[in-house]
């Protein structure tokens, strides 16, 4: 139980305020991103083990901030002042050792003993601690006013003093988290009884800046620093037993490492940064107390002069010593050190600023009219953490927020942040191993793990055999060719051909394949789907469409019910209302709808469809069925009806036509299970796999073949074999990641959302909220599948289709909300990744809904207009 600490009303009263907060936002029903301001440097203070002096770094720098003279304001109206934020979000052995005290006590002395010609206010607190360290402290909120030797001054006289006083500088010393006992966090909260949840240490860190750096008026003008001083080594474990460079990712603060400059110092302080570097922290310094054994020299040779480094004085070991002469002895490297950090920052945010024009100056982006992308629109992400973006606004102020990554980076992600570390540490060990090898008559062990994994995952029961490529585009054209080689080799065509001359068979070979459907932008893999605004003129002049494209019958959610919506070939009198309308989303994937007349209607039609190939002479074929199977991701998140996918493949398998199934989108539990072959209950002869295979890490695609197909290519001729192939084929840092992300992804121990008997994911879209969002009137369908929950916008003429920008505001809007989407169009969509959690998934839906009532009541008052 962790007991609020205050003594003065107005410690009390803001304590209070933040513990209610944190309170709430576990309560309410959606919270708020991360967000944290950069209008002032925040440093993170790491060490590379305990006890090397970060808090007389945090101590040093504050001395070097606030006691030299402020800078000059320009007019006499404008209250010029500075302020220093101490944090310690994590503390054991509280109160005898209490680095905050430390910083407030120090600057007390200095301050007293250089008597600075200005006004310095200093406060110390603590803001939570364990019953037991209650006990001990008693309470005690301090504060010191040096100019005018008071003591206690009350918060309205401290407000009065930093109002009226030009000049004034400001301490503020605050512990977040307290223990008693001088052990670990994570030991001391468990035998204290007061552990504490990582997102509330990283709640309070949040509010304590937000607080703490905010403007108090309009008139006034204020240079801030900030140090969150961390507790114990790099790796040290914080209060829940997550390590501490794990814990503040999400804020990703810029570092100071403090080094050890003691015998085996060298290795130790190299260990630290590679840890931090290894998570995307930036390390702007490395700071060391000098031991006479010249650390420094080895250590800026392996920085290559990166980073500076800032050595140190000896400390004075007598423990009477207050230390007061040795910071006075120091003063040239901590202004040094503080002139480094705020160089740093102005740079930073220089870059941050600028990034934008200079994106829309030198990027051509993918899928985009450049003319409708303003560049007060570009999100300039800063990094990423797990599921979510950490972004950079510059409005009236400058601060970096959370947004979740709805749109899972076109579909590639799944990690949280513990997988994205993983992945990270697997893809340095390759790195760092192998780099990248020659893959052809060759074996290493990343690639040869993938694809034992993916034989024994997505393949099992049917493949034999894995094709390394580099994405999903290309994966589906080394599919192609397989299966047309199949179907030459079994029809006698191949033999024909290789016993005559080519030119004179003029042998065609198409696909049979959807109408929405998409398979990627290689030249191969566009002739394979259907005309679409992809493949038009005005994109690919090339295009003429090899193939037979049927209008599929779709599956979605309107005003609560699945429903079934046909195509016009089919007629209406022939199907009863049981077979349009379905009690539960399972019962479309139920096998007993093999036997309905449906089936054998949508059967007859593929087979009349088919009768019609080969033509008179023989010379076109349909070569090969290719689909996306259950959803057509580009095309629109359409729900294919499964049974109408069965039909086909039924009768492809009939007349020995090759199945591909193109899983780029729906493999790796995208759509709930590992592959989406186990929900359509049918399999393949070849399959394309790439996105999620690698937690969307590194790009690496893989084409996985029955033995059947892989025999078609044996011969005693290399021409026979198949002639693709990519510089990066099987690179091993790919096929490292893949194999992590496969393991973790269906392992219950590490992704909790796994069905393990059922070998399929929880349901992760709440049912309730899913059917009051397809019972707005905005909204034409739904479909929530997986991780995936899309729906279509009512929308007429240029409002619908995939060029409509009918969805802009209301994605301006979520965005806002901290949810970052990118529509198809009229279509929105929302994807999580395998492991997010089902509460996690309900708040995006909570945040979609209420936007949608705003998006629907706003288009109400145009029409009345």
């Amino acid at each position: 139980m962790m007991l609020l600490l205050s003594s003065l009303r107005r410690s009390h009263r803001r304590l209070l305020h933040l513990h209610r907060q944190s309170h709430n936002l576990f309560s309410a029903s959606t919270s708020p991103p991360l967000q944290f301001p950069l209008n002032h440097p925040i440093y993170m203070i790491w060490g590379s083990n305990t006890s090397l002096g970060k808090t007389l770094v945090s101590t040093g720098l504050a001395s070097s901030f606030l006691l030299s003279p402020p800078p000059a304001t320009n007019t006499t109206n404008t209250t010029k002042r500075r302020k220093f934020l101490y944090l310690k979000p994590v503390q054991t052995g509280f109160p005898s050792d209490s680095d905050s005290h430390f910083v407030f006590s120090k600057l007390s002395s200095l301050a007293s003993r250089y008597n600075p010609p200005f006004s310095l206010l200093a406060s110390n607190s603590v803001l939570k601690s364990s019953l037991s360290a209650a006990k001990s402290f008693g309470g005690c909120f301090e504060t010191n006013e040096f100019k005018y030797g008071m003591y206690n001054l009350n918060f309205n006289e401290k407000k009065k003093v930093l109002r009226d006083e030009a000049g004034v500088s400001e301490l503020i010393c605050e512990t977040l988290y307290a223990w008693k006992e001088a052990v670990s966090p994570h030991l001391a909260a468990e035998r204290e009884n007061g552990v504490v949840e990582d997102s509330a240490v990283m709640e309070m860190l949040e509010q304590c800046l937000s607080n703490e750096l905010k403007f108090e008026g309009e008139n006034e003008t204020m240079d801030a620093f900030c140090v969150v001083e961390t507790a114990g080594g790099v790796a040290s474990p914080g209060p829940s037993g997550t390590l501490q460079c794990d814990l503040y990712r999400p804020f990703r603060f810029p570092g100071v490492l403090v080094g050890d400059g003691r015998l085996g110092g060298i290795s130790g302080t190299i260990s630290a940064y590679e840890s931090l570097k290894l998570r995307g922290y930036d390390i702007v310094a490395v700071v060391f107390e000098d031991h006479g054994l010249v650390n420094e020299v080895p250590l800026l040779s392996y920085l290559q002069n990166r980073v500076p480094v800032v050595l140190l004085p000896p400390v004075p070991q007598d423990m009477s010593n207050d230390l007061v002469e040795w910071f006075g002895s120091s003063s040239e490297p901590f202004n040094s050190l503080q002139g480094i950090l705020l160089s740093a920052f102005s740079e930073r945010l220089r870059r941050l600023k600028e990034m934008p024009k200079k994106a829309t100056d030198v990027f051509w982006w993918p899928f985009t009219q450049h003319k409708l992308v303003p560049e007060e629109t570009v999100t300039v992400i800063d990094s990423r953490c797990g599921e979510n973006f950490a972004v950079y606004k510059a409005q009236n102020k400058d601060f970096i927020t959370e947004q979740f990554d709805a749109c899972a980076s076109w579909w590639t992600q799944g990690p949280n942040a513990t997988l994205q570390i993983e992945l990270a540490r697997d893809m340095g060990y390759a790195a760092g191993r192998f780099g990248h090898v020659m893959f052809p008559e060759n074996v290493y062990e990343p690639a040869l793990k993938c694809a034992e994994l993916l034989l024994e995952g997505v393949g099992k029961g049917w493949a034999s055999r894995t094709y390394f490529s580099d994405n999903g585009s290309t994966a589906i054209e080394i599919a192609l060719k397989m299966a047309f080689r199949k179907f030459s080799i079994d029809n006698g065509i191949f033999l024909d051909c290789a016993k005559s001359n080519l030119a004179d068979r003029q042998i065609e070979l198409r696909v049979l394949a959807l109408k929405g459907s998409y398979h990627g932008d290689t030249l191969g893999a566009m002739e394979a789907q259907a005309p679409s605004s992809y493949t038009g003129f005005l994109q690919q002049p090339w295009y003429t469409g090899r193939g037979l494209f049927l209008d599929p019958p779709t599956v979605f959610m309107c005003n609560s019910k699945w429903n079934l919506s046909l195509p016009d070939w089919l007629h209406y009198e022939n199907v009863t209302n049981n077979d349009m309308v379905f009690s539960s989303r399972d019962e479309i994937f139920e096998k007993i709808r093999d036997k309905s007349d449906l089936y054998r209607i949508y059967s007859s039609y593929i087979t009349h469809q088919l009768s019609q190939y080969p033509g008179a002479e023989g010379t076109v074929h349909i070569g090969a069925l290719i689909i996306e199977p259950v959803i057509q991701g580009a095309g629109g998140m359409l729900m294919i009806d499964p049974l109408f996918q069965r039909a086909l493949v039924n009768e492809c398998r009939r007349r020995n036509i090759p199945i591909i199934f193109d899983e780029v989108f729906t493999g790796f539990w995208r759509l709930g299970a590992e592959s989406a072959a186990k929900l359509l209950g049918c399999i393949p002869d070849i399959a394309c796999y790439a996105k999620l295979m690698t937690g969307g890490l590194i790009p690496l695609a893989a084409t996985l073949a029955t033995e059947e197909v892989f025999n078609s290519f044996i011969g005693d001729s290399k021409l026979k074999a198949l002639l693709h192939g990519h510089s990066y084929t099987a690179h091993a840092m790919g096929c490292s990641a893949a194999v992590k992300s496969i393991k973790w992804f269906k392992d219950p121990r590490t992704n909790l959302n796994v069905i393990a008997e059922q070998r399929l994911l929880r349901e992760l879209w709440d049912a309730e909220l899913t059917q009051q969002i397809s019972s707005r009137p905005s909204v034409q369908r739904v479909v929530a599948l997986g991780t995936l929950f899309a729906l279509e916008l009512q929308a007429e003429g240029s409002n619908a289709g995939y060029a409509s920008l009918y969805a802009r505001s209301l994605l301006q809007k979520l965005r806002e909300d901290g949810v970052y989407m990118r529509p198809l169009g009229n279509v929105i969509y929302l994807i999580c990744g395998p492991c997010t959690s089902p509460e996690i998934c309900r708040q995006l839906l909570i945040k979609l809904h209420a936007r949608l009532e705003e998006f629907n009541q706003a288009k109400e008052q145009q029409a009345s207009c």
